[in-house]
């Protein structure tokens, strides 16, 4: 058995106003912790900024680590807690931005950190896409990280299931009307990888985007063991911010593996097409 318990929380970040946003975060993680004993807290992608800040990111963007992750080391550590979200971050050059997802382990330390390598319409503009798919060895098994758009692309979690990932983390900005799509996305990668799936995807509005929300934690059978799907806020109809949580059985990913030989079965010889470009 290798329990753990995990919660992945819809919020909704205030556009530009970092500071808001992590003292929201912090509260977040001191309610869920201060109800059971949680092994990892996933927040969604860019949850310290916003998503549409423009030419502002220039100015938002820290480094890793730096002051937003010190913040929630601090929280991290505090309450004995893993936590992953999402922020823009910069190299030593200033202009070169990343979205980044970060993992921060119990002891408050950096686990690592993942920028993303999918980028899509406006992110472009911002955004240096990254190139590898690290997978982080934690307490409780191998994590993998994606953002968002990476969802999409079946050979960025298959490339994180072949490197040992037992979860992937998916901290996402998943927006209207594609809902149908971000649900298939994660049920879909949960499946052909026989891997747990934790998806935290931000609600409320930034500019021209209004965010889904459906979070949730998904098991190796694309069984969906929490959801805030249909959650929404009574005053305005809106997707609901809360967190889903859910103690699951890492172990299941091995026995799934074994029984239904997704990745045994598979001919890499005959997949050349895959990595030539369209």
């Amino acid at each position: 058995m290798r329990e753990v318990t995990i919660a992945t929380v819809q919020m909704r970040p205030t556009l530009h106003e970092m500071e808001d946003n992590l003292v929201k975060m912090s509260e977040y993680i001191a309610k869920i912790c201060g109800s059971q004993k949680v092994d990892l807290i996933v927040f969604p992608e860019l949850i310290t900024t916003g998503y549409e800040c423009g030419v502002r990111f220039v100015d938002l963007a820290q480094r890793v680590p730096g002051s937003s992750v010190n913040v929630i080391s601090q929280r991290a550590a505090e309450f004995g807690v893993h936590v992953a979200f999402g922020m823009p971050s910069k190299e030593k050059v200033e202009s070169i931005l990343f979205d980044t997802a970060v993992l921060i382990g119990p002891d408050g330390e950096l686990i690592g950190e993942y920028r993303k390598v999918h980028l899509k319409g406006e992110e472009r503009m911002t955004f240096r896409a990254g190139f590898k798919y690290p997978v982080f060895e934690t307490k409780f098994g191998n994590v993998g990280l994606l953002l968002g758009y990476d969802i999409a692309f079946p050979e960025a979690a298959r490339s994180l299931a072949l490197d040992g990932a037992d979860l992937v983390v998916v901290c996402a900005n998943w927006e209207k009307p594609r809902n149908d799509e971000w649900r298939t996305y994660v049920l879909a990668r949960a499946y052909e990888n026989s891997c747990f799936i934790a998806a935290a995807n931000r609600v409320g509005e930034d500019v021209t985007y209004s965010f889904i929300g459906d979070s949730m934690i998904v098991g190796p059978r694309g069984q969906v063991f929490a959801s805030l799907a249909g959650e929404t806020d009574p005053k305005t109809g809106d997707p609901a911010e809360g967190y889903a949580l859910a103690r699951v059985d890492l172990s299941d990913v091995r026995r799934n593996r074994e029984e239904f030989q997704t990745l045994q079965n598979r001919e890499p010889d005959t997949y050349k097409a895959i990595v030539r470009k369209y």
